[in-house]
């Protein structure tokens, strides 16, 4: 299976703020889970995510507080 090197993750605004959605583009960083999954994170290295199948990035460590994302749209890039 070739692993795809870079998504284009969307991140909600805040909550009640009417802020636009972000685009975070994260790159496969060569590491995997212990489940197989490759990881991937953004330019800081503090975003870290899986990619499923299905274009859903799932956040490896969750925000604190209670609108913490767990379910992201992913989109590859070339």
């Amino acid at each position: 299976m070739t692993t795809i090197e870079r998504y284009a993750v969307t991140l909600p605004g805040t909550p009640g703020t009417h802020a636009p959605p972000r685009v975070v583009e994260v790159k496969a960083t060569g590491r995997l889970e212990a489940d197989g999954r490759m990881v991937y994170a953004d330019d800081s290295g503090d975003f870290l995510v899986h990619v499923t199948d299905d274009g859903v990035a799932e956040p490896l460590a969750d925000e604190p507080g209670p609108n913490r994302t767990r379910c992201l749209h992913a989109v590859p890039l070339p």
